[in-house]
């Protein structure tokens, strides 16, 4: 893997040179927009508003929208340093707190973070003591000319850097549904209990898998043999059912599963 950034882990009067790797990759299916007739491919160019004439990539630069149709402008030298102003390549460990106190809703991306050869020592030295604690570093870093708050936590062997959102950027649930009074009845939540007792296990990444995604390849293998491409008919809701009807159903099917 090649790192999409370097820089240094800082904590306390420790630094670490880092490099910061992608620690996912998407794999959903991925299509092309093709003209019908022929099949040709659609491509999007970046044109000028003004005249619609196609600009290239070294002459577009970022404004920031001050007003309606008002911005200042922003090379990306510029946005460069200021994000070096902030933190200067360097992801400041400010705080370590329990895992438990960070609510997953801010969570964003998930890198790793390798050291280089002159901090391996330190970077082990951290991962030991994040291991050691069960705790997760809370951080400051800029990345691509953006400030994140994120997290440091050890994972098999490994420091896993997440960025976050930041507490103005996570949205209030208000729904008006919420705030109706609803009576539940001490049998219905007795079956609600069951059936999560009944379906409660312990997670192994390895029994999940992307049916959608293996649906589209094995559709696409088989439009490349020429053979015919079957669509199952979906079945229509047949309406409403009683709550406790499948509160019972859910429970029965549960533990047929579980038994199973």
């Amino acid at each position: 893997m090649r790192p999409i950034w370097k820089g240094a882990i800082s904590f306390g009067l420790v630094t670490i040179p880092v490099g910061l790797y992608a620690a996912t990759e998407n794999k959903r299916p991925s299509f092309r927009q093709l003209r019908d007739s022929d099949h040709s491919r659609i491509r999007y160019r970046k044109v000028a508003e003004a005249d619609g004439e196609e600009v290239p990539s070294e002459n577009i630069v970022k404004g920031y929208e001050i007003d309606k149709e008002r911005y200042v402008v922003f090379t990306s030298d510029e946005l460069q340093e200021i994000m070096k102003g902030l933190t200067g390549g360097i992801v400041d460990v400010v705080q370590f707190v329990d895992r438990s106190q960070i609510d997953p809703i801010y969570f964003q991306s998930s890198y790793y973070l390798a050291p280089e050869k002159s901090g391996v020592k330190a970077y082990r030295l951290l991962l030991a003591g994040l291991e050691e604690r069960d705790m997760v570093g809370v951080a400051k870093v800029a990345i691509r000319e953006r400030e994140y708050l994120a997290t440091l936590r050890a994972e098999e062997g490994v420091i896993i850097l997440e960025t976050m959102y930041w507490p103005d950027e996570i949205r209030e649930p208000k729904f008006e549904t919420l705030d109706d009074d609803v009576e539940i009845r001490d049998e219905e939540m007795k079956m609600a209990t069951m059936i999560i007792d009944n379906l409660a296990g312990t997670f192994d990444p390895s029994a999940w898998h992307d049916e959608s995604r293996e649906a589209v390849e094995a559709a696409a293998a088989a439009k490349v043999e020429g053979q015919q491409i079957v669509v199952p008919d979906v079945a229509e809701p047949t309406g409403v059912v009683d709550l406790m009807d499948a509160l019972r159903a859910s429970v029965e099917a549960t533990k047929e599963k579980k038994a199973g």
